[in-house]
């Protein structure tokens, strides 16, 4: 695959980084996927929580764009779990008991607000963030990555087919089975596996969820009605141990399986 000169990706390193990342999310999350958001973020048009002065923010720059809020062109939320434990904790324990994962004792990294500009989403963005995002996780000897990957819109009904196969045919083993939280839990297995199609469900999943699915990568139990960002979610989870294989062709070579 060819590389662009124009682009580069690393963790932001000052505020106007940030600010680009949070910019770039409420074109996605905002003007594109309907999520809700305050008056005041509106007007600035960032999408920003109080979480992200905890996170370390992995942006994806292209460096030919002058405004400095427009140069950010990719972003993921990174939170390792000794940065959490520190006190901001985890952004998905609002959604998922994760007792199951900080009970472990092993090192885990939430991702999350992963996005990409429209118009870079069929080109290098995304191999360039999963090699910087590699990076990060060998620098850190990460153990368990997870977060929440969303479904757009908020009825469970029109998602039976994606959701019943994650649950029937990915769902986490017992000891990295985290649990939607029963404020807004909604069962995953709409369908019995029998009538499950798969190709379907395939065709109506997220590409980065249908991505950690080809490395290995587990659901927990039931998804989150998420009306505030009009999504349904699921809690992504993988193990670097379980897909060792797999976890180092795409962490050495930056490449997806």
């Amino acid at each position: 695959m060819q590389s662009d000169p124009r682009l580069t990706v690393r963790i932001a390193q000052s505020d106007d980084e940030v600010r680009g990342a949070q910019r770039l999310r409420y074109r996605v999350f905002v003007e594109e996927m309907g999520a809700r958001t305050s008056p005041e973020d509106a007007k600035l048009r960032l999408e920003r929580d109080r979480y992200d002065p905890h996170f370390d923010h992995l942006i994806l720059i292209d460096r030919s764009i002058d405004h400095p809020l427009d140069r950010v062109v990719g972003a993921y939320r990174l939170m390792r779990g000794a940065v959490a434990k520190l006190g901001a904790g985890f952004y998905s324990a609002g959604e998922y008991d994760l007792s199951p994962l900080v009970e472990s004792g092993r090192e885990t990294l939430e991702l999350g607000r992963s996005c990409v500009a429209e118009e870079y989403r069929n080109g290098i963005a995304m191999h360039l963030m999963w090699s910087g995002l590699g990076n990060y996780v060998l620098e850190h000897s990460i153990d368990v990555l997870f977060g929440v990957a969303s479904f757009h819109g908020t009825d469970v009904s029109k998602l039976a087919q994606p959701l019943s196969y994650l649950h029937h045919k990915h769902l986490a083993p017992a000891d990295l089975r985290v649990t939607a939280l029963p404020s807004s839990f909604a069962p995953m297995d709409v369908l019995t596996a029998d009538e499950v199609d798969q190709g379907q469900a395939l065709r109506e999943m997220p590409p980065l969820i249908k991505a950690y699915l080809r490395l290995g990568g587990y659901v927990g139990e039931g998804a989150f009605i998420d009306h505030p960002f009009n999504t349904v979610d699921v809690c992504l989870i993988m193990d670097t141990a379980r897909m060792q294989s797999k976890y180092r062709e795409m962490y050495t070579r930056g490449a997806l399986a």
